[in-house]
């Protein structure tokens, strides 16, 4: 068998035309090349592949099942062509042509998402993944290599990661509209005896903290349910109890529905929030787009705000 050589994109081009529009007059008319052009080049083009792709009845070109195949293949190669140019741009742009992004629940949910749709919103064919798990799972997945930057709950300790500081909040109650404390301006933690808590099942530090308040107190508590942070504000909603969160996953779900209310809750425990990722990304602009772009909180959230 003889070696096939297809080594000219215009070939490839020509037959395309030739396939839609069925003529060779026409297919010259929109090349702008002659009609003894087009016959050359797809006679070339059948005796580089070593098979017809076209019978000729009466001046007319009828289309074989074999260039039915060729012209799926050719779309699939101008796709793949197209989107190396935008990699290739992008590439120019932001010195990557996508990247790779894993968040903690607290932020996966609504506040990445913002962000990512800013940066897409003057650059729609940038290529983002995304995926959201714990925030000690960001850290070894991004340590790993099996994403380019995370976004995480705060402190980590990693010496093989850049972390900078892009929020801190102060924690607020999230309970039903129609619980006993919703009129109450602010929620004490003595507020809580006797309360159903919703706390997170995995290891959250405002949680054990305000575990460890309860304790040293003696405030007795009905009882609590853990669960993962997607379920909680849906539980508190459904009247299982109250909890003590973040204020931007409570505010990411209250703004949605009407049976939920965020109260300020004393003492305060503190959440804060960063990026995470290797010194190859620090000056790479994307990173700097990401602490850019990051949308704008109520006031009432934000205890402080860091760019790094």
């Amino acid at each position: 068998m003889s070696d096939i050589n297809i080594n000219s994109l215009k070939s490839l081009i020509i037959f395309k035309t030739l396939y839609e529009t069925g003529t060779a007059t026409r297919t010259a008319r929109d090349l702008g090349i002659t009609q003894s052009g087009v016959s050359r080049s797809l006679a070339q083009l059948e005796e580089n592949i070593g098979i017809p792709l076209f019978m000729r009845h009466k001046k007319r070109l009828i289309i074989l099942p074999e260039a039915d195949e060729l012209y799926g293949e050719i779309l699939g190669l101008l796709s793949n062509l197209e989107n190396m140019k935008h990699s290739i741009v992008a590439l120019r742009e932001f010195g990557a042509s996508r990247i790779r992004i894993a968040s903690a629940p607290a932020l996966g949910f609504a506040y990445v998402p913002k962000t990512i749709a800013r940066i897409l919103s003057d650059n729609p064919k940038y290529n983002v993944y995304l995926d959201i798990m714990p925030s000690p799972e960001v850290v070894r997945a991004v340590e790993a290599g099996y994403f380019d930057v995370g976004f995480v709950t705060l402190p980590v300790n990693s010496q093989a990661l850049v972390v900078d500081e892009l929020i801190s909040t102060e924690a607020v109650c999230l309970i039903p509209k129609n619980h006993s404390l919703a009129k109450a301006s602010v929620i004490s933690i003595e507020d809580l005896k006797g309360q159903h808590l919703v706390i997170p099942n995995q290891p959250n530090l405002a949680a054990d903290q305000l575990l460890l308040h309860l304790s040293q107190k003696n405030i007795p508590i009905a009882g609590k349910t853990e669960a993962n942070i997607a379920a909680i504000c849906s539980l508190v909603a459904n009247g299982v109890g109250i909890t003590l969160i973040n204020p931007i996953t409570a505010y990411d779900h209250q703004v949605t529905r009407d049976d939920l209310l965020i109260k300020p809750f004393t003492p305060a425990f503190n959440y804060r929030f960063g990026l995470v990722y290797k010194q190859k990304w620090a000056n790479n602009r994307l990173i700097g787009l990401l602490k850019e772009m990051v949308p704008e909180l109520p006031d009432y959230l934000v205890a402080q705000r860091t760019h790094s």
